[in-house]
C-alpha cells in the first residue's frame, strides 16, 4: 500500500494484539486519560489473526482506534510494520497490548524528539503495573548479542530519573519519529519477536542517531504475558536465534570476527547446561557402547542453541545482504557504541559447565579486551617531540593530555621521540610500523602531512580529525620565498593540494578561530563538503568545523630559576625586560621592533630586547631569511648584547616558565599580509600564561583581542613610532601595566587548555563518521592507485627530490615520500 500523508504534530501509537483482546482494551482505554490532545493521537491495533473474535471486540470497545486485520500472525515486528504501513502522524508510538501509559508518556517524549533532531528514538520509562517495580529504566547488551533489563523487578528510584543515551529502548513502550522509522526498515520481520527493539535501537546508533531514555515518559507493563500462552523452550529459541541475527548485522568486522564464532559456541553450551544434557553421549573415548541405539530423548530446551544457529545460517543470504547495506551507512564506531552496552561481559546465567565455558571463550577470542575497552585515539604530529618543542608539538602533546582520562591515547611524531608520559605512550613511527599504529586507531587526530605518508587512511574506515589551526598554505607565500620562483610556487601547490585532501576526508576538523572557521569553511564548501546530508544533520556545521584555539597550561607558571634577568650577559636584575617568545620567520616583522626599541633605549636606557629562540627545534625547518635580516640590524645599530639579546637555540617545554616570568611585557610584530589576517599567534598564549601586558600589531585575531580586552596595546604594521610609545606605556606606567595585567589574568582563563579542547574531547568520547562520508569497512585500496590520480609514483618522487633541493617544507614532504615508498614496497 503507499505510505499515507503524515500529519505535523501528531502522534500515531500502534498496539499489536494476538488472542488478548482484554489486555489490548484496557490500554487503549487508557489513553483517555493521557494528557495529549485527542485530535492530534491516532490508535492503531493490528490484529495478528487471533481468530477468537479479538479484532470485532476491540472496534466495539473503542470504536475511535483503527484495527487493522493482518492476516496472518507476522509477529511483534511484522505487526508493527503493518501497524506503521497505516499511520498518519509525525510520531509513531509503540506500546504492548499487556501494557498502559502514564499521563505524560506521550507529551515527554515528543517534547525530547522536538527539541534534538539527533534523538532517533524515545526509551520510555517503564514499570510494573502498580507503579513500584522497575520493568525497563535502561537496555544492556552482552557480547553475544542477548539484550536485557538488568533492573528488572528493582525497586524504583529517584537515580532512574536522570535522562541519558542508550543502547535501545524497550518495544513495551518506545517512540520513533514515523519518517525516520520507514527509512531505516522498522522492526526486522525476521525475529518475529524478541530483540527486534535491540536491533532497532542498535541501528539507529550506528547510523549515528541517538536512543534517548526519557523518565518523565512512563508506561507499565505486566510483562511478558503473551509469551506465557507458549512453552519456555519456544522463547529460548526465540532469544537465541535473534541475538545470533542482530549481532550480525550490527557489529563491525573486527567485532563479528571475534564475537560469532563464540556466541554460537556459546549458545550450543548454553542450551545443554541449562538441561542437564550429556554432551559426551556421542564421544567414543568418554561414552563408549550404545551404539546399536539410534535415537536419543533430549528436552526441547536443550536444542533451542543448535537450532537457532541453524535458523541463522538460512537467513545468511538475506542478512547478508541486510549487513552490507546497514554497514555502508555507519555513522558510529563500535568502540563508540561499547559503553552503551552497560555490562557486555554479562554471563547471564549461574551454571557451572557454562560459567565455565564462558570464561574460556572470552579469553580464547579476546573478549573483554575488545568489548571493553575505551576509544583508541592517535594523535600524531609530523613535529619532533623533544624537550625543547615547536607549537605543532606542544599542541599535539597538550591533546593528547587532555584525551587521556577519556580515552587509550598513543602520541605519535613522524620526526622524532625523546619525551615520555605517564598518562599516555609516546612513539615514533614511520613506513611499516605507521600502518601498525594507525591500524590500532579507532579515531586519528593529525597535523601537518600524515595523508602523505599514509595514504591508505583516506579509503579506511578510520575517523579522522585534521587539525588545521595553522593555514599552511597561506604560510608559503611568504615562507617559500626563499625557495626561488617556481620552488614557491610548486610548494604552494602542494601545500594547497595536501590540505584540500585533508578537508575532503576529515569527519572533524579544528581550527583557532572564529575568523579561520569562516575561512575553512570557505574553502570546504569550494570542495563541495558544505552540502545537504552535512547541513541536514546540523544547520550550525559545528558537528564538521570547531574552533579549538590554542591554549595555555592549566596549572599556573612557577619560576624555579631567573632566566633571562641577572642570568644573560647584560641583563641585570632591574632591567625591563621585552620578550620576543618564540621563532623568527619570514612573515614576522623584528625590524620595525629593534628600531622602535633602539628609539626607546636613548631615553630608557634600562630597555632590554630578549629573542627566545632564533633557530626551530625541527632540523627540517630551513633558516629564515628574516631572522638574519634582524641579527643583521641589531649589530648595525650597535644594540647586540646590550639592548638585544638572542637565545640562539631553542627553550625546553618544561623550562619556558623562568623566562616569561623573567619578562615585563610580551611582544608579536608582523607585516600585514593574508597570513596576518588568519592566523593565531600561539607565542601570545605563553604571554597569557605568565600574565603579561602585550603589545603586537594589529589585523591578526590577537590583535582585535588585545584591544577589546584591554591586554595591551595593538598597533599599525611597521609603525616605529607607535610601536615605540605603546613599548613605553606597558614598560613604565603602573597604572597601565597593573590594568592590563589583571585583563590578561581573566581573559587567560578562557584559553586553558582542559577549555579550548573541550570540544574535541567531547567529540572523541562519541566519535561520528561525517554525515556525507561513505564508511568503508572492506580492505583499503592500494596505496599505488592513490598515487594514479596525482600523476604516478614517479611524478611524486620527482616532486620530492624537488623539495629536498629546495629545503623549507620540502624537507617535512621528502620524509613523507620516504616513508611512502616504504609503504608499498612489497616487503612492508
Amino acid at each position: 500500500m503507499n505510505e499515507p500523508t503524515v500529519r505535523d504534530g501528531v502522534v500515531s501509537v500502534v498496539l499489536v494484539n494476538y488472542k488478548g483482546a482484554d489486555d489490548t482494551i484496557t490500554c487503549l482505554r487508557a489513553f483517555d486519560e493521557v494528557d495529549w490532545p485527542r485530535e492530534r493521537l491516532e490508535l492503531i491495533v493490528v490484529d495478528n489473526d487471533s481468530q477468537d473474535g479479538s479484532a470485532e471486540r476491540i472496534r466495539a470497545a473503542v470504536p475511535h482506534a483503527k484495527v487493522v486485520e493482518s492476516g496472518g500472525n507476522l509477529g511483534f515486528a511484522g505487526g508493527c510494520n503493518t501497524g506503521v504501513a497505516h499511520a498518519t502522524g509525525q510520531w509513531v508510538g509503540f506500546i504492548n497490548n499487556d501494557a498502559r501509559p502514564g499521563p505524560g508518556w506521550i507529551t515527554a517524549a515528543v517534547e525530547a524528539m522536538s527539541a534534538d533532531p539527533s534523538i532517533g528514538a524515545v526509551a520510555s520509562k517503564v514499570l510494573d503495573w502498580e507503579g513500584k517495580l522497575v520493568d525497563y529504566v535502561d537496555g544492556s547488551l552482552t557480547w553475544y548479542g542477548m539484550g536485557y533489563k538488568r533492573e528488572a523487578e528493582w525497586p524504583d528510584s529517584p537515580e532512574y530519573d536522570v535522562p541519558k543515551d542508550v543502547l535501545f529502548g524497550t518495544g513495551a513502550a518506545m517512540f520513533v519519529p514515523t519518517a525516520l522509522y520507514r527509512e531505516i526498515g522498522g522492526f526486522d520481520e525476521r525475529f518475529f519477536m524478541f530483540y527486534e527493539d535491540v536491533d532497532l535501537g542498535w541501528r539507529l546508533n550506528l547510523l549515528g542517531y541517538r536512543v534517548r531514555y526519557v523518565p518523565g515518559s512512563v508506561a507499565y507493563h505486566k510483562h511478558h504475558v503473551t509469551m506465557k500462552k507458549f512453552g519456555n523452550y519456544r522463547e529460548s529459541y526465540l532469544l537465541e536465534r535473534n541475538a545470533l541475527l542482530s549481532m550480525y548485522k550490527n557489529l563491525d568486522d573486527e567485532s563479528l570476527a571475534r564475537a560469532l564464532p563464540a556466541a554460537m559456541a556459546l549458545a550450543v553450551r548454553r542450551s545443554v547446561a541449562r538441561t542437564g544434557t550429556d554432551a559426551t553421549m556421542l564421544d567414543l573415548q568418554r561414552s563408549p557402547g550404545g551404539d546399536d541405539v539410534g535415537t536419543v530423548e533430549i528436552e526441547k530446551m536443550a536444542l533451542t542453541g543448535p537450532l537457532a544457529i541453524d535458523y541463522f545460517v538460512e537467513q545468511l543470504p538475506s542478512l547478508a545482504e541486510s549487513r552490507r547495506e546497514l554497514q555502508a551507512r555507519r555513522r558510529r564506531s563500535d568502540r563508540e557504541l561499547f559503553p552503551l552496552f552497560r555490562h557486555a561481559i554479562e554471563p547471564a546465567y549461574a551454571i557451572e559447565s557454562y560459567l565455565t565455558a564462558h570464561s574460556d571463550l572470552v579469553e580464547a577470542f579476546g573478549i573483554d579486551e575488545h568489548f571493553v575497552s575505551r576509544q583508541r585515539v592517535l594523535v600524531v604530529t609530523g613535529e619532533p617531540l623533544l624537550e625543547r618543542m615547536a607549537g605543532p608539538a606542544i599542541r599535539a602533546w597538550e591533546i593528547a593530555h587532555a584525551l587521556a582520562p577519556v580515552a587509550e591515547v598513543r602520541l605519535l611524531s613522524t620526526a622524532g621521540v625523546k619525551v615520555e608520559s605517564p598518562e599516555f605512550d609516546v612513539v615514533h613511527a614511520h613506513g611499516r610500523e605507521l600502518r601498525k599504529q594507525t591500524d590500532w586507531a579507532d579515531v586519528i587526530v593529525f597535523q601537518g602531512f600524515l595523508l602523505e605518508g599514509a595514504p591508505w587512511l583516506k579509503e579506511s574506515s578510520k575517523i579522522l580529525v585534521a587539525d588545521v589551526y595553522d593555514p599552511m598554505h597561506l604560510e608559503q607565500l611568504e615562507q617559500a620565498k626563499d625557495l626561488g620562483p617556481s620552488g614557491r610556487d610548486r610548494s604552494i601547490r602542494e601545500t594547497t593540494r595536501v590540505l584540500n585532501e585533508q578537508l575532503a576526508r576529515a569527519d572533524f576538523v579544528l581550527c583557532a578561530s572564529e575568523k579561520q572557521r569562516d575561512f575553512w569553511l570557505g574553502q570546504m564548501a569550494g570542495q563541495g563538503r558544505v552540502n545537504a546530508a552535512v547541513y541536514d544533520e546540523d544547520e550550525s556545521l559545528d558537528s564538521l568545523i570547531a574552533v579549538v584555539p590554542f591554549g595555555i597550561a592549566d596549572e599556573n607558571p612557577v619560576q624555579r630559576r631567573h632566566a633571562i634577568k641577572g642570568t644573560v650577559p647584560g641583563i641585570g636584575p632591574d632591567d625591563k625586560v621585552i620578550l620576543w617568545g618564540g621563532g623568527v620567520y619570514n612573515w614576522f616583522d623584528p625590524l620595525t621592533l629593534v628600531r622602535a626599541v633602539d628609539r626607546l633605549r636613548r631615553r630608557r636606557p634600562e630597555v632590554r630586547l630578549y629573542f627566545l629562540g632564533l633557530k626551530h627545534p625541527n632540523p627540517g625547518v630551513p633558516d629564515m631569511r628574516i631572522a638574519w635580516e634582524l641579527q643583521q640590524l641589531s649589530d648595525e645599530l650597535g644594540l647586540t648584547g646590550k639592548h638585544i639579546f638572542f637565545n640562539e637555540g631553542w627553550v625546553p617545554y618544561g623550562e619556558r616558565a623562568d623566562y616569561l616570568l623573567d619578562a615585563d611585557l610580551g611582544v608579536s610584530t608582523h607585516f600585514h599580509h593574508v597570513e596576518t589576517a588568519f592566523s593565531f599567534r600561539t607565542r601570545i598564549l605563553d604571554y597569557l600564561w605568565a600574565e603579561l601586558p602585550i603589545v603586537a600589531t594589529s589585523g591578526d585575531t590577537f590583535g582585535g583581542l588585545i584591544t577589546e580586552h584591554g591586554l595591551g596595546a595593538a598597533v599599525p604594521p611597521e609603525d616605529v613610532e607607535a610601536l615605540e610609545s605603546a613599548l613605553e606605556t606597558y614598560l613604565f606606567d603602573d597604572a597601565a601595566i597593573a590594568e592590563a595585567r589583571e585583563n590578561v589574568k581573566s581573559f587567560a582563563e578562557s584559553y586553558r587548555w582542559a577549555e579550548v579542547l573541550r570540544p574535541l574531547v567531547d567529540f572523541c568520547r562519541f566519535p561520528r563518521r561525517a554525515a556525507d562520508l561513505h564508511y568503508d569497512l572492506g580492505e583499503p585500496e592500494t596505496v599505488a592507485r592513490g598515487f594514479e590520480r596525482r600523476g604516478g609514483l614517479r611524478a611524486d618522487l620527482a616532486l620530492a627530490r624537488d623539495y629536498l633541493r629546495a629545503g623549507g617544507i620540502g624537507e617535512v614532504a621528502r620524509r613523507a615520500g620516504g616513508r611512502v615508498r616504504r609503504a608499498i614496497s612489497p616487503s612492508s
